[in-house]
């Protein structure tokens, strides 16, 4: 199956920039299914997600049609990679316990997505999708962050990104619902840890495709005013946007 692959150019600096979830999302996780035999990770990227959920699940598959993604993920012994694309897994019907997918089925082909994971879930089993929303750091700095994302990249993002942009709310959902809770992202950055985390954006790659320049440089002095002193760590937050829902 084709994917759309805007993440494997820059697979290292994804790995290392991306924003970890807090401990408090996994804990969350792990509460609603009844068994915890196997979680599925899907679209895993660095496997941030699948490194998460490995406490609370005796084993976690973690599936990225992505290369590149799965060789920069995290290693650890009760995580087994797959290159697969989230649509098409190959587990058996009824395995698992618990299927995610963090920041990412958004790029996925929904229906067809959600009717796998309606398949490899046990009766019992939980899906629970998840994004976060642009990050939050000072009057100063998030206007300059805002535009860089509406206006100076906003054209190169993919259309699918506006499900982001709606935190999900439109997402066709074919789960009994279940009512999260307000969870977020609280991270300590210094200015090269934001400039670095804005250099993932996959419309950056594409606008850098397109005209030959890196659109981070457009911005970089005015960030740089706005935050102060390079080196200050300040407090960034990420609001998640999650839907969670039981199979039935």
């Amino acid at each position: 199956m084709h994917f759309k692959d805007y993440f494997s150019v820059q697979a290292g600096e994804y790995a290392r920039r991306r924003p970890r979830y807090p401990q408090e999302l996994f804990t969350y996780l792990a509460s609603l299914p009844a068994e915890h035999e196997l979680a599925l990770d899907c679209g895993t990227g660095n496997g941030q997600a699948a490194l998460g959920l490995s406490p609370y699940f005796d084993e976690v598959i973690a599936v990225d049609p992505s290369a590149s993604q799965l060789r920069n993920a995290f290693q650890h012994p009760r995580i087994t990679y797959v290159q697969a694309p989230a649509e098409e897994t190959g587990l058996p019907n009824g395995s698992v316990d618990l299927v995610t997918v963090a920041q990412a089925v958004h790029w996925l082909n929904i229906d067809s997505f959600f009717a796998e994971a309606r398949r490899v879930l046990k009766p019992e089993g939980v899906c629970a999708v998840w994004c976060y929303a642009l990050c939050r750091i000072s009057p100063e700095v998030d206007p300059i962050v805002d535009d860089f994302y509406f206006n100076v990249v906003g054209p190169y993002w993919p259309r699918e990104r506006a499900l982001v942009d709606d935190g999900y709310a439109s997402l066709p959902f074919p789960f009994k619902e279940i009512e999260p809770p307000d969870l977020s992202i609280q991270l300590e950055w210094n200015l090269a840890d934001l400039l670095g985390y804005l250099g993932t954006w996959s419309p950056v790659q594409r606008y850098i495709e397109a005209n030959h320049e890196d659109p981070v440089d457009l911005i970089r002095s005015n960030l740089t005013t706005a935050w102060g002193d390079p080196a200050e760590q300040k407090q960034v937050r990420f609001p998640l946007k999650m839907r969670v829902g039981a199979r039935g």
